[in-house]
């Protein structure tokens, strides 16, 4: 379906035409009906199906040509990146409109503070934010909400993930009543349907498969342990060496992100890292030298498996298995975007690989385990040697123990 079969106003099919977009994805197709019809909506589908067209779109729509001295449409989002994606997907979007937008979030200075603070105080139409950072000018008691028309939560369940509930419900009850919410997941857990109770009413509901990797992206594991994974990295880079392709490694911590680029540094590779230790500046231009290929390895925490817009990425390394298959999905989701081809690899240690077994049975697929380079390999089975046995009457390395008794002596002591 088209975006002019599905009724948009001529500002929009202008600003789409000049993006090059003019067929709807599904989710675009399913959920800018129900939205224009004026339905609270939860929309479930994965990252990179165009989520953010599918509420922006019918938003803009209706607010074009209209006159307001409020704000009209908040978006919350998890981390910065995603908020200023959608910042500039919506600044394309909405080129030929007479509209305004701002995205709020932390880690810049005292002075875009004040702007924001200006912003909100004479009412932009839409305002995209980060909960903490809307919180604090919320407290303040200048931000012009009270007739907001639009509500809507993007990644809402790694928001829940991240513990901003009670931020999320914090910042519901500034908001009147009578509105439009629109509640956009990629996943669709319990604590979500529950959460969606307490804000939304009576709303449409769209589902699409979550949980399979896009089908360009050529999956492959390694089993490796701690110890040889940084060798193991360097051999499969050092091939892919000069060739101008975008590398993103992701790691579970921040220190395991300075020792990563460190290392690769020290191979002559051009390495950017981004994790939450850097002020907002400094990752936005790291990302933008990723963007340019003035740097060819990014390595990140999982702050960018969400919420980046970055084409072409030819391959995505996991260090380290992500704490579950949806945040794998999304990691590895980064590359074959729009159609394209792509490699994921995951380096697995003895301890991750049931971890990685539950990834598998959630993608209902196993992932092919490639050799380890002769060097790796031997060094791999002088680890795995001198390493305990499974015992098969503990899931622990070695020989069971038992506890029992300490803890009844204990328990007597207590009651004397």
């Amino acid at each position: 379906m088209t975006f002019k079969e599905l009724g948009l106003n001529e500002q929009l099919l202008e600003g789409l035409d000049a993006m090059g977009f003019e067929t709807a994805t599904p989710i675009q197709e399913k959920a800018i009906p129900s939205i224009l019809a004026g339905k609270d909506l939860i929309a479930c589908a994965q990252t990179g199906t165009g989520k953010t067209a599918a509420f922006l779109l019918p938003v803009l729509h209706e607010l074009t040509n209209t006159e307001s001295d409020s704000i009209d449409a908040l978006i919350l989002v998890p981390t910065r990146e995603l908020a200023v994606q959608i910042d500039q997907n919506l600044e394309g979007l909405s080129y030929f409109t007479n509209l305004s937008s701002l995205a709020i979030y932390g880690g810049r200075g005292g002075e875009s503070f004040n702007q924001e603070k200006k912003a909100l105080s004479t009412g932009a139409n839409i305002v995209i934010a980060t909960p903490g950072r809307l919180i604090a000018h919320l407290n303040l008691g200048y931000v012009k909400i009270k007739k907001l028309k639009y509500f809507i939560l993007d990644e809402a369940d790694r928001m829940l993930d991240m513990g901003f509930v009670n931020d999320l419900l914090k910042i519901e009850g500034f908001l009147p009543k009578e509105r439009q919410t629109l509640l956009f997941s990629a996943t669709m857990p319990p604590k979500i349907r529950s959460f969606s109770k307490r804000i939304l009413n009576e709303p449409d509901q769209i589902t699409f498969a979550v949980s399979k990797p896009a089908e360009g992206i050529m999956q492959i594991a390694y089993l490796v342990q701690d110890e040889n994974k940084a060798q193991l990295l360097q051999t499969l880079l050092s091939k892919r060496k000069g060739k101008g392709e975008k590398i993103l490694i992701f790691s579970s911590t921040k220190a395991a992100v300075r020792k990563i680029a460190q290392s690769l540094k020290a191979t002559g590779l051009s390495v950017g890292e981004i994790h939450s230790d850097f002020e907002q500046s400094d990752r936005e231009e790291t990302l933008r030298k990723f963007k340019a290929n003035r740097v060819e390895v990014l390595v990140a925490t999982d702050i960018l498996s969400r919420g980046i817009d970055v084409k072409d990425i030819n391959l995505v390394i996991n260090y380290d298995v992500p704490p579950d298959g949806e945040d794998y999905i999304h990691r590895i989701g980064r590359t074959a975007r729009a159609d394209t081809d792509g490699v994921a690899m995951t380096l697995i240690n003895r301890k991750d690989e049931r971890k990685f077994q539950r990834i598998e049975h959630l993608m209902e697929r196993q992932v092919p385990k490639s050799p380890l380079p002769p060097a790796i390999q031997e060094k791999e089975e002088k680890i795995l040697a001198s390493m305990p046995r499974r015992s098969s009457n503990n899931r622990k390395y070695g020989k069971k123990k038992s506890y029992k008794k300490p803890y009844k002596k204990k328990k007597r002591m207590e009651r004397r």
